[in-house]
This record gives C-alpha cells, structure tokens and sequence, in this order.
C-alpha cells in the first residue's frame, strides 16, 4: 500500500491530501528514510512524521485496505508521539 493512503486509513493523519504534502515536503521518514507519497509500506515498517517542532514515531502492525474508525488504532503501535499530538487525534 502507498505510504499517503496508509496514513490516511490509519488515521494518523485525518485527509490524503495533508499527508501527500507531509511526504513530499519530506517531513515523513520510512524506516530511517525520507519517504515519497508513493513509497510501500509493510507490516513492522517504522513511520517518524514530524510536524514542526512536534515529532511521532509509529510501528505499522497491519496494512489493510479499508477499516473502521474505530479500529484504525490497531493498525499500528504509537513508539513515540507528544500530548499534543494525541490531542488532536482525539486520545486525550
């Protein structure tokens, strides 16, 4: 699966487009990496998105087409994320 659609449906980050630009403003790193919008992905590939100062770090646990909300946090293991960041994902 591309890496934008990935982060999309994990809900990491809410729309397609923020996370096609995230990647091509080379904010998003696979695996140690800059990562293109078009990068694959696979289970327990490492994603470090930073957003200014703010920096998550996420373990990919399952790549799937479609899911629902609610289990799109199953989708990956948060290694490192600041309160900020879970805020606006709607976990604090």
């Amino acid at each position: 699966m591309r890496l934008d659609k990935y982060l999309k449906v994990s809900r990491i980050i809410k729309r397609r487009t923020v996370a096609n630009e995230a990647c091509s403003g080379g904010r998003v790193s696979l695996n140690g990496k800059v990562a293109k919008p078009g990068a694959e992905i696979k289970e327990g590939d490492v994603l470090e998105i930073r957003f200014g100062s703010r920096v998550g770090r996420y373990r990919i646990l399952s790549v799937k087409e479609v899911v629902r909300k609610e289990g799109a946090a199953d989708m990956y293991e948060v290694l490192e994320e600041d309160a900020l960041t879970r805020a606006e994902r709607g976990e604090e």
